[in-house]
């Protein structure tokens, strides 16, 4: 019985936490929308790496990394 005591206030203030971050989450914008981000995976990558003002960092080290295997 006693844990209850103790249960019972930490269970209720992990629900106050939760709905508190929900609001939170809704009010900022965090859930305007949730269709684009999961059909996001099926949009090709290819236009984006294709494109010739892409100086990302993945490009310049997949070329350093073939000047390296070039120089052996």
């Amino acid at each position: 019985m006693s844990a209850l005591y103790i249960a019972l206030p930490i269970a209720l203030l992990l629900a106050l936490a939760g709905v508190i971050a929900f609001i939170w989450s809704v009010r900022s914008g965090q859930m305007d929308d949730l269709e684009t981000p999961a059909l996001r995976i099926f949009g090709e990558d290819d236009e984006r790496r294709r494109s010739p003002n892409d100086d990302s960092p993945r490009d310049q080290g997949s070329a350093r990394a073939n000047e390296g295997a070039e120089s052996r």
